[in-house]
Order: C-alpha cells, then structure tokens, then sequence
C-alpha cells in the first residue's frame, strides 16, 4: 500500500466494516478523483458542457458537478480565472446539496474556507437572500474571501470570527446553516498524505468537544422550521452518529430529516455508536454526558436510531472520498418574511441613468460619523480589510500610508463611478468602510464589532485625489451587458492568458465595444469568450492591466 495507514485506524476500520473491510482498503490503492463544479452564477451546466475544454463526466449527486481528468489541470485554463467551474473533491458537493438553499434564503456558512462549499451555496442562492461565510482563521479567509469574488457573488458577507460571537449578532436569523466541522480527517487519508500525519494531532476527543459546542451554537442561530446540514470527512462513529444523537438529546426541537441518498451511499451507522455506548470505552468523555438523574443521553432507548437517516460517502462504494452527512430539522414553524418569500435584496444603490443622491455626511453602518461609528476591528474594520486588498494587489505597506479620504467623498466616487460605467443597477446597503466602498446585504449593524473580512459585495476604493478604483469582485460580478465599455478576448489566442499574467495590451479603439455616447477610454471590463474576468484602463491604443496581482496566472 503507498499509503502508510496508522495502525490503530486500520484495526478500528477492520473491526466496524467486517466483511467489507478489504474492498476499503483496496480504494487506497486506485488513483483520487478530481471534479470541477459549473458555477451557475456565471453559465449554466448545458452551456458549459458545450465548451468545456475537459472530457465531463458527471457526479450523480450534484447535478452542477463532474469528474475531470486531472492531468488536464483544469486550474490552468482561462476558463477557471473567468469564474466558470470551481476544482472541488466529488464527495465534498454533497452536503451543500443536502442544505437546499433556495433564493432569498438567509444562509450561514460557518466553517467556510477556502469556500467550495460557500461558492456552491452562492450560486444556489442566484443573487436573492444573503450569504454569511466565515472561517475562525485568519489566514484562510484570504482564500475565502477570493474564491467567493472569483464566482461572481453579490450577496455574501465574509466574517472572521468564533461561532458565538456571530450568535450574538444573528440570533434565530438564519433559514440554512452548514456545519462543515472540523474533524479528525479519516476520510481525507486517501487524497491527502499531509491528513494522516495529521491524525493524532486531532484526536477524537478534542474534535468533539468543538463538534458539540458549534452545533450547539448554531442552534440559536438558526431561525424556527430551519435546516442544519453537519458534515464531516471523518469514518468516526464518535464524530458522526453519537455527535448527531448527543445534539438531538441536547435540542429535542431537531429532528433527523430526510436525505435524498443516491445509490451510492450508505446509511448511517448507529450500531458504531451503540457499542461504543454499551461497552463503555472507546467514547470521549463528554460523549457520556448524562441528563439529570445520572443516565447517559446516549444510553436511552432509541436515542441513536435516527441517525440511520444520516449518508455515509465511503470511497470503495462511490467515486469520491469519505464523507458523513446529516440534515438537521426544526420543528418549528417557519415565519413568513416578505424578503424571503420575493427573494428580494435591499433596493438599488444607484440605477443606471439616474441622478446621484446627494453626498451624506454618514455612511457608516450606524449613520453620520461619531454616532455609532464602528471602533476598533469591528464592523467596517477597513484595518483588516484594506490589508488584504493591498496584498491582492501586490502593494507595498509604504505605498499604501495616507490619509483616509472622508466617508463622504468615497460614497460620492462609488456612485460617480457606477452611474458612469455601469448599464444596469446594483442592489444593497452602500456601506462605507474606511476607504472602501460595499454593497452590504445585510442589516449593517448586525457586524458592528464582527471581525468582517468583507462587508459585502466590494465595489472599490477611493486612492490619492478622489480617483475611485474599482475593485475586482467587481468585475467579475458583472456582466458584458452590464458595462459600458468592454473587451472580449478569446482563449484559443495568447492574449487571454497575457491578460491574466498583468500583461499590457495594445489595440486600436475598435476593439472596445462601448455603449452609445460613450468614449472609448476609461475603464474596461475585460472577458474571454464573453465571460467577464477583470478590468483594465484604456487609452491611445494602450491597455493599461488591471488585474489584481493576486490573482494572476502563474504557469
């Protein structure tokens, strides 16, 4: 086997699978598969079928979702800058399936990063509700924050931040929440080396002590008749059948709800846990956690049984890495909320053609400045913000010390510029955060005191003497329709991935295509095959790159 299995997961997997035990251990040794999943935001999946540069074949759980080749490296086509597919492992597009988002949904994504899952969500979402993502590390909200601009969405606010404190902020607001949870990894041992040596680190116990207190957390941030998917990339009976069943003891408001299993799970397993419970070992501590009167909630009569309800991905069964997943239902009846039934998000920040409203004074999620203005890393926290988008851009610390322009004068250029580049309005609360502009879709008082990564959907930043530079999410948000001015370029010729390297380009006027009245310099929303990947700025003949440095091609 190339793989060295931990002995002690090897004689737990023998003694739980039995017969089956050998064809597990066979998948070891077949090669992983790798999958693309078509982002909706930007094509649909019969669209982009018919010009997919990858021979497809499809993930019979994700109707968005497809095997690929992976020698063809689908992060080396023009196509994966264009926001088109995002890489994702088969198995991991299941549990967003299971949440069921639906446009106009209020939807938590909790442990987020990098965001395959978020991304997956946000399409599902077609632009109506709102998307909270998060991911408890900083670091990895980098990669969240751009692979969530990279498709296209316009609805998702990005936070840094522990489960409670979001709790205090968005109490019973939530229709969907996903628990993708931190886990002991088994289930990754096949794709990732790097998981194995990993395992004992995260332990068992220590990973369901997280488990229980998130699921426990979300609970309050979930609104009545909503649904929690957990998941997890673990085989652990301790992490998945007795987590679900110590919730349910915990939340008698949840019920185990149904999941449409393809052919290719499995049930859940809560004999696993039964034995566990009965033997008495095995078990992490708090999994023996007793109600009043000394019994163990685990030990009740039928206390496991529902989690047979739950699907487990095992990689000798289906094309993908193991996986558990279980929705969660509450029993409460859901209210309605007139944004929930229309889908329908905070009215135009500006429309295409109208007059500009006059420069407010405030702008700030808590109105006029000094009243309610967020401090330290709180709401707007353009410190952390402003930090990353630097380093996206490839700019250096020194290059970035200035005064910050007035949260008037950054309103007034976002609006200026919008009214004059974009055909079409935008929708959100404009949210100004230091010299960030934002289309927040949420209440903005709800991330006074969040550490917020993004507060919205980025529009841009005001630089030295007013000018407004749009921001990349941005671009990539739009369509061609959508711009006044745009240029297209083909990915069968070098000047495609020349753009995507932060290379100039020089062409004549004619190659802008522009709206009526409109002059051919300025900015450009820059395409490939007619799907929108970033901006540049020209004039005479020469096309000043805009592309983030960031993000740029890198073969």
């Amino acid at each position: 086997m190339s793989i060295q299995l931990p002995p002690l997961f090897q004689s737990r997997m023998q003694h739980w699978l039995g017969g089956e035990y050998e064809d597990f251990i066979a998948s070891y040794e077949r090669p992983r598969h790798a999958g693309i999943r078509v982002n909706t935001l930007k094509i649909g999946t019969e669209d982009f079928a018919a010009i997919s540069p990858f021979a497809l074949k499809p993930i019979p759980w994700c109707e968005t979702g497809f095997y690929v080749d992976e020698n063809d490296r689908p992060g080396k086509h023009p196509y994966y800058h264009a926001g088109l597919y995002y890489i994702q492992e088969p198995s991991a597009m299941e549990p967003a399936e299971a949440l069921r988002p639906e446009p106009g949904d209020r939807v938590l994504d909790l442990c987020a990063a990098p965001g395959g899952k978020s991304t997956q969500i946000a399409a599902k979402l077609q632009g109506r509700g709102v998307l909270v993502t998060n991911d408890i590390s900083a670091e990895r909200t980098k990669a969240l924050a751009k692979n969530i601009e990279m498709s296209g969405a316009r609805n998702v606010v990005v936070l840094n931040e522990t489960p409670e404190r979001i709790a205090e902020k968005f109490p019973a607001y939530f229709d969907k929440i996903l628990v993708d949870a931190p886990c002991s990894g088994e289930g990754m041992f096949r794709k990732d080396p790097d998981a194995v040596r990993q395992w004992e680190k995260h332990s068992v116990e220590v990973c369901t002590v997280m488990q229980r207190d998130i699921l426990d957390t979300v609970a309050s941030m979930l609104a009545p008749g909503g649904r929690i998917v957990y998941s997890t990339c673990t085989f652990s009976p301790e992490e998945n059948e007795a987590m679900i069943a110590l919730f349910l003891a915990r939340h008698p408001e949840f019920v185990v709800g149904e999941l449409p299993h393809s052919p290719l799970f499995a049930p859940g397993r809560p004999e696993w846990a039964a034995e566990l419970v009965e033997s008495g070992g095995g078990l992490s501590p708090l999994l023996h956690e007793a109600a009043q009167g000394g019994e163990p909630l685990l030990a009740r009569p039928g206390a496991l049984a529902p989690t047979a309800r739950a699907a487990r991905i095992w990689p000798h069964l289906a094309e993908g890495e193991g996986h558990f997943v279980c929705v969660l239902e509450h029993t409460g009846e859901r209210a309605a909320r007139p944004d929930s039934a229309a889908g329908s998000a905070p009215g135009p920040i500006i429309g295409a053609g109208e007059d500009l409203p006059a420069a407010e004074a405030g702008g700030r999620a808590g109105g006029p400045k000094g009243k309610g203005r967020p401090q330290g890393r709180g709401a707007g926290s353009p410190r952390r913000e402003d930090k990353s988008a630097r380093q996206a851009r490839g700019q250096s610390k020194a290059a970035y010390v200035r005064e910050e322009a007035s949260e008037g004068d950054v309103r007034r250029a976002c609006l200026e510029f919008l009214a004059a580049q974009l055909t079409a309005p935008l929708y959100g609360t404009l949210l100004i955060s230091g010299d960030y502009a934002y289309a927040c879709p949420v209440e903005p008082a709800r991330l006074l005191g969040l550490k917020v990564r993004r507060s919205g959907f980025q529009l841009g930043m005001v630089k030295s003497g007013g000018r407004f530079v749009p921001s990349n999410a941005l671009a990539a948000a739009l369509k061609p329709i959508e711009s006044a001015r745009t240029l297209n370029l083909s990915s069968a010729l070098p000047e495609a991935v020349s753009y995507l390297k932060g290379e100039t380009l020089t062409f004549g006027a004619e190659r802008v295509a522009r709206a009526e009245g409109t002059d051919a310099k300025g900015y450009v929303l820059v395409s490939i095959d007619g799907y929108s990947v970033g901006w540049g700025k020209w004039a005479a003949g020469v096309l000043k790159n805009e592309y983030p440095a960031g993000w740029r091609w890198n073969g």
